[in-house]
């Protein structure tokens, strides 16, 4: 890995961390509202699958070895294995999966015309993965079923979050084009 790439995928993991201290709770669910899939979804679409896939691996890991990154300033192991846990692990794949999809939409042959759409797809099909992730957990810790998790745990969130992949999108956009121009680097 390149010195570049390193510190890239530090400041997606740094951003990340920062992006979740404010959690705003909600009374019918474990689930609170954070920035942080402003930053998962960022960090796919700019570092691409696998450099966004290890940001967000280690954001993951700092949480689990006692720094307090998770939502509202949590951490620990446990937390891993609790109703949100399924979010945090759909961080990584929803990076991964963001990231690969660009690429391959890139490699394709299409014109840098199209780039902006084949990010905002890329980051809603990354939503959606996280999504699933979360719910599955979601039921299996709290023994909610579909309809209950996805009311908790989906639903409250969509509008939002949608908002957060439009802002995230454009941001991806401008940084994906100063990055390659500045660092030469661009999945």
């Amino acid at each position: 890995m390149k010195i570049k790439e390193m510190i890239l995928v530090s400041l997606f993991a740094s951003i990340t961390c920062i992006l979740s201290v404010v959690a705003i709770p909600l009374p019918f669910t474990p689930v609170p509202i954070t920035l942080q899939i402003l930053a998962v979804t960022m960090s796919g679409a700019i570092l691409g699958g696998k450099l966004g896939a290890l940001s967000q691996g280690i954001y993951v890991l700092l949480g689990a070895i006692g720094l307090p990154v998770y939502a509202g300033g949590q951490a620990g192991v446990g937390i891993l294995f609790g109703p949100t846990g399924g979010y945090l692990f759909g961080f990584i794949l929803g990076s991964f999966v963001i990231g690969t999809l660009i690429q391959q939409g890139m490699k394709k042959g299409f014109a840098l015309k199209v780039e902006y759409p084949i990010i905002v797809v890329s980051m809603l099909v990354g939503l959606a993965v996280i999504y699933i992730w979360g719910v599955l957990q979601l039921m299996l810790v709290t023994k909610m079923n579909f309809v209950e998790a996805f009311v908790g745990g989906v639903l409250p969130f969509i509008l939002a979050d949608a908002a957060k992949v439009v802002a995230g999108s454009i941001i991806a956009f401008g940084m994906r084009r100063t990055i390659s121009k500045t660092v030469g680097y661009l999945v």
